[in-house]
């Protein structure tokens, strides 16, 4: 069976990475029964590397799958280029992973958006990225947050183009 062009690459770069985790594992800590038995502790190297590349395998597969990552022709050559949906699930991921510190200042981020009805995907989309970015909601279009979080929240009004909707302030003090 021939592998894509796309299992191919990452399969290159995850041999390669192997490599470099085999030569750490030489200096690696040893139970006694495997200074004993070279060959057991080789066996098990083999079985889990080949355990992990299966893993390694079903992951692209389904990423191709679900439409994170497509096939192009470059120039002569294929690459691996992350589709629109793909840029979108690792900018969730990058939200939710990012280590929020509350401001410094001790005031809260508010925000206050009019949607008209007939962008109401917008609406619910600006809802999703305001959670993403752990705003809580004070009323449907009144939303607070703790966290310094300014920057990330101008970048997503402008990439949905709502900016024109939307007032944002700084606050010193709430009563929820």
């Amino acid at each position: 069976m021939k592998l894509p062009i796309t299992d191919k690459f990452l399969l290159d770069v995850y041999n390669h990475a192997e490599k470099l985790d085999k030569t750490f594992t030489i200096f690696s800590y040893r139970k006694m029964k495997e200074y004993c038995y070279p060959s057991l502790r080789e066996l098990k190297d083999q079985y889990k590397r080949k355990q992990t590349k299966g893993q390694f395998r079903q992951l692209i597969y389904r990423l191709k799958k679900n439409g994170y990552i497509k096939i192009k022709n470059l120039e002569q050559n294929e690459g691996i280029i992350l589709t629109k949906k793909g840029a979108e699930k690792v900018l969730k991921a990058k939200l939710k992973i990012k280590n929020k510190q509350k401001r410094p200042d001790g005031k809260w981020q508010m925000i206050i958006f009019d949607i008209p009805e007939e962008k109401r995907h917008l609406r619910d989309l600006l809802r999703e990225k305001l959670r993403l970015l752990e705003y809580k909601m004070l009323q449907q279009s009144i939303w607070i947050c703790p966290y310094s979080v300014q920057k990330e929240t101008e970048l997503i009004l402008r990439k949905y183009s709502v900016d024109s909707y939307i007032k944002l302030f700084l606050i010193e003090e709430i009563e929820i």
